[in-house]
């Protein structure tokens, strides 16, 4: 040893000083943890954003059940308007302030930050997104998300079969949001369409970007192109306005769309075109009036945020992607480090949270937690009724 090392040492010993250890990681102490969240409160898919309420509602939850490992979860919400780099900017803001980032909305955003959770090494649980953003990634970066959300190309297809075999369909026009949530969507149409040796056939594509507002011209393309069916792929704001011009225009084709218009609130957005319509609901999570246990985790939902009424579907989504979270943190343990958290996850196997949905499995080399759905259809008392089992689908990374 140096005569300077021992200098130094016996310095720190005479002042009692501990030696310095790792700098603590941001977003955690003895007894608070910190978690991020970015998502649309206002703008078009504004309707979105109470997932992010329900995520912290349950959160509140837990910590009044005396928290995880003794830490109080804190929940940063921020808007970004489904506007990506809006959310960017705030996920700057939060990088130093934040143990993790929560559910993460929209495939523009999530395609936008996908470099910066290994960049930064800050999980991301359960993006609401493109599920292929995250499966093209290699390997090293792919580690840094856990994602239980259906495949949008899985999914289409799977709509697109059931319509075809179960309902008939033989003529479909597609409108759909022009990004990765609604191009994903074609792929999966146009992949059913060609596997079914000629039952069937897509006759129409109708884009539409996010700003736009006017849908007049839309619903009278799909109209004009003879189609038996609409499958749509759209916001809630965007779903809702579709349909009223179609009602204009006198097109009542039958109408088959996908989970991210779930909840039975579109009942009141839509009015009596929504009604008869033909919704796959997301595997991750159950139907609140239908579902024993989602209808649990409403009535503690409530309690927390009475204005969850009417929109109980996206609160319990909300909820759920807390549940995993939080299962992540029990098998972490009190020493929790981002790595720690990272294998906490990784040990998740065939795990139903409060007994919802299907089963939910990650691992070292499974990420993709769980790909599913199942068919509903839209009740003329508001509610959407499951008409099918959970169909699940293989992970995608």
């Amino acid at each position: 040893m140096t005569i300077r090392k021992t200098f130094l040492l016996g310095l720190i010993l005479l002042l009692g000083l501990p030696a310095a250890g790792p700098a603590a990681e941001p977003g955690i102490t003895d007894t608070e943890l910190t978690v991020g969240v970015s998502t649309p409160l206002t703008g078009p898919a504004a309707l979105w954003g109470v997932t992010a309420q329900g995520f912290k509602a349950w959160a509140d939850y837990l910590n009044d059940q005396g928290g995880l490992h003794g830490r109080k979860i804190k929940v940063i919400i921020k808007d970004d308007g489904y506007n990506p780099a809006r959310s960017m900017a705030n996920l700057q803001e939060m990088k130093d302030q934040v143990f993790c980032v929560g559910p993460l909305l929209g495939s523009a955003p999530c395609g936008a930050s996908k470099d910066f959770w290994a960049e930064h090494k800050i999980p991301l649980i359960t993006p609401y997104a493109n599920v292929r953003i995250y499966a093209d990634l290699p390997k090293d970066k792919q580690r840094w998300v856990f994602m239980s959300y259906p495949d949008y190309e899985d999914e289409a297809e799977y709509l697109t079969k059931y319509g075809v075999d179960k309902l008939g369909v033989k003529k479909i026009a597609m409108f759909y949001q022009n990004d990765d949530f609604g191009q994903m969507a074609m792929v999966g149409v146009k992949k059913a369409v060609g596997g079914l040796t000629g039952k069937a056939e897509l006759v129409k594509a109708v884009p539409y970007e996010v700003t736009e507002r006017a849908l007049g011209t839309h619903a009278l393309a799909l109209k004009e192109s003879g189609a038996d069916t609409v499958i749509i792929y759209a916001s809630p704001s965007h779903s809702a306005l579709i349909l009223k011009e179609q009602v204009k225009v006198a097109y009542k084709p039958k109408v088959l769309t996908n989970f991210t218009v779930g909840d039975p609130i579109m009942a009141k957005l839509a009015g009596e075109a929504w009604v008869g319509a033909f919704i796959t609901l997301a595997g991750n999570i159950g139907m609140p009036g239908v579902d024993k246990e989602a209808d649990k985790v409403v009535e503690i939902l409530l309690k927390y945020n009475p204005d969850f009424k009417g929109k109980e579907y996206l609160a319990v989504f909300g909820a759920v992607s807390m549940m995993h979270l939080a299962e992540g943190l029990k098998n972490a343990g009190k020493g929790l480090t981002r790595e720690g958290l990272i294998k906490g996850m990784e040990s998740i196997k065939d795990w139903k949270p409060m007994g919802l949905g299907a089963p939910v499995t990650y691992g070292p080399d499974r990420h993709h937690g769980l790909n599913s759905s199942r068919m509903s259809q839209a009740q003329a008392d508001g509610s959407n009724k499951p008409i099918a089992d959970f169909v699940v689908y293989k992970s995608r990374f």
